[in-house]
C-alpha cells in the first residue's frame, strides 16, 4: 500500500522526486574547534550532568535556561533587563525573522547580536516548527494530545491534521516546504539549503538543522516518513552549513545541531539519534511530538545513543517538574517562551506555584512578587503596584511580571546546576517541586 504522502502528492499531481543518492559528508569542518563543549560533574545513576559551551560570544554554563527571544526581541524586556536576570543567552526564531525585518537586514547589523544590542551567545530554531504548527493553523502550539485524547475527534486527525476552522498553510515534501506567510498570505519555499542561507544571515552562535515536525495525530507510517526525510534533510544542512562555512569567512563560527525526532517511538528516537550522532553535528536539539508525562523518558533514550562530548538541548520546556525530568534525563540546554507570555496575562512565579495578579486579593498587597528575590522587581515594586498596573492595560505590567518570571526560571535551573555539583540534585528536586505543586492557593505557601 501506497503511504499517505505518496497518496497525496499523486493526487495533487505532484511530480515524482528524483532517487535519493547518499552524499559524501566530510568527517568535520577545520572551523568547529571555534565551538566546543567540555563535560564537567556527572550525576551518578542519571544522564544529569553540568558542563560548558563555548561559544565566540561567551560561554554557557550548563545545565541553563536559554531565554526566548523570537523576534529578536524578549518581549517586553530589554536586552539589559535580560541580562540582569542573569540569563546566558537569548534564542530567536529563523520563521519570524525571515519574514520581518529579513535576514540580509540582520547580516548588513553584524548579526542577531548585534541587531538586538545582545552581547552573549544567541541561538535560532531552524523555523520548521512555526511553518508546520502555523501552517496546520494550530498558532502557537500545535495539540499533542493526539487521537483518542478527552475533547478529540478522532476523525478529525491523522497525518493532514488542521485546527478546527483554519486553512492549511504548509505543505511538505521531499525537498522542503511551501508555506503562506502568517502575516500577509504571502507564499514562500523553505528547504534545507534556504533555512541554512537564513540562518547564517541571522549569525546566531548556535542553529539548527531544518527538520519536519509531526504530531501525535500523525501515523506510524507517517512518522517512519517524516522521519527519513528529516535524516536527508540534516545531511543537506551539512553539507550547505560547511559551503557556507567557508563563502562566509571572517564571520563568527556558527555551530550547527541536527534534529531528534520519532515522537514517543522508541526506536524511532533511537535510529534518529544513531543517524544524527554519524554526522559531523555540533550538537543536538530534541525535538518533536511527546506527552509531558514521558519528557523524562524520551530525554533519556537520546542521552544513551548521543555522544557524550556533544550538548543536547530541549525544544520547548519550563515548568519546574519539566526542567528537573529534562535534567536528570541529560539535557543541557532547554528554551520555552512561557515566563514570558504567561507574565502578560498576569501569572507570576513563585515557590508555592504560579498565580495571577489580575486577582482582587493583590489590590492592597504591598509584598513582593516573591519574598527573597532579588530580581529587579522584587526589589522595587508591590504586588499591589504591578496588579494596579494591569488592570489599567499598562504595558509596564508586561515588563515587570517577564522580569520577575525569567528571573525565577533562570534561578531555578541555577540551583539544579549548582546541586548536581555538589551532589544535593534529588533533595533539591524534592524540596521544589513539594513546594510548587503543593496547591495551597497562596503565594506564601500558608
Amino acid at each position: 500500500m501506497p503511504s499517505d504522502a505518496k497518496r497525496r502528492r499523486r493526487a495533487q499531481n505532484q511530480p515524482k522526486p528524483a532517487p535519493y543518492v547518499k552524499p559524501e559528508l566530510p568527517e568535520s569542518h577545520p572551523r568547529q574547534s571555534e565551538f566546543s563543549f567540555d563535560v564537567g560533574t556527572r550525576l551518578e545513576g542519571t544522564h544529569a550532568r553540568t558542563g560548558t559551551i563555548h561559544t565566540p560570544h561567551g560561554d554557557i554554563a550548563t545545565p541553563a535556561f536559554i531565554t526566548v527571544g523570537t523576534k529578536a526581541t524578549v518581549k517586553a524586556v530589554t536586552p539589559e533587563q535580560v541580562e540582569d536576570t542573569n540569563a546566558q543567552a537569548v534564542l530567536s526564531n529563523a520563521y519570524h525573522l525571515y519574514l520581518q525585518p529579513g535576514p540580509d537586514v540582520l547580516d548588513a547589523a553584524g548579526g542577531l547580536g548585534s541587531f538586538m544590542g545582545w552581547h552573549g551567545p544567541t541561538f535560532t530554531d531552524s523555523g520548521g516548527f512555526q511553518v508546520m504548527s502555523l501552517g496546520s493553523g494550530f498558532k502557537k502550539v500545535i495539540d499533542m494530545n493526539g487521537p483518542g485524547a478527552p475533547g478529540v475527534d478522532a476523525q478529525a486527525g491523522g497525518d493532514d491534521a488542521v485546527a478546527p476552522g483554519k486553512e492549511r498553510l504548509a505543505n511538505v515534501d521531499d525537498d522542503g516546504v511551501w508555506f503562506k506567510s502568517h502575516l500577509n498570505g504571502d507564499k514562500h519555499r523553505f528547504s534545507p539549503e534556504v533555512s541554512m542561507g537564513v540562518q547564517h544571515k541571522i549569525g546566531a552562535d548556535i542553529m539548527f538543522a531544518f527538520d519536519e515536525l509531526t504530531t501525535l495525530y500523525n501515523s506510524r507510517g507517517y512518522q517512519e516518513e517524516a522521519l527519513e526525510r528529516t535524516r536527508r534533510w540534516a545531511e543537506r544542512c551539512i553539507l550547505e552549513h560547511f559551503r557556507l562555512t567557508d563563502e562566509r569567512e571572517g564571520k563568527p563560527y556558527q555551530a550547527l545541531f541536527g534534529v531528534i525526532q520519532g515522537a514517543q517511538y522508541e526506536d524511532l528516537r533511537r535510529k534518529a539519534c544513531s543517524d544524527l550522532s554519524e554526522m559531523p553535528f555540533d550538537g543536538f536539539g530534541i525535538g518533536g511530538a511527546l506527552e509531558k508525562e514521558n519528557l523524562g523518558t524520551i530525554v533519556g533514550w537520546c542521552a544513551e545513543v548521543l555522544p557524550e562530548n556533544k550538548p543536547r538541548h530541549l525544544l520547548g520546556i519550563s515548568e519546574p517538574d519539566d526542567i528537573f525530568a529534562a535534567i536528570e534525563a541529560g539535557a543541557d540546554t532547554f528554551d520555552c517562551v512561557s515566563p514570558t507570555r504567561v507574565a502578560r496575562n498576569s501569572a507570576f512565579y513563585t515557590d508555592h506555584g504560579r498565580f495571577n495578579l489580575a486577582g482582587r486579593r493583590y489590590k492592597t498587597d504591598f509584598t513582593p512578587l516573591q519574598e527573597g528575590c532579588d530580581c529587579y522587581t522584587c526589589t522595587h515594586y508591590t504586588r499591589a503596584y504591578v496588579h494596579h498596573l494591569y488592570k489599567a492595560d499598562e504595558l509596564l505590567s508586561h515588563t515587570l511580571i517577564s522580569i520577575h518570571n525569567i528571573a525565577f526560571t533562570v534561578r531555578l535551573v541555577d540551583r539544579a546546576r549548582a546541586a548536581i555539583e555538589d551532589a544535593t540534585f534529588f533533595q533539591l528536586k524534592e524540596d521544589v517541586l513539594a513546594k510548587y505543586y503543593a496547591g495551597t492557593g497562596d503565594p506564601q505557601g500558608r
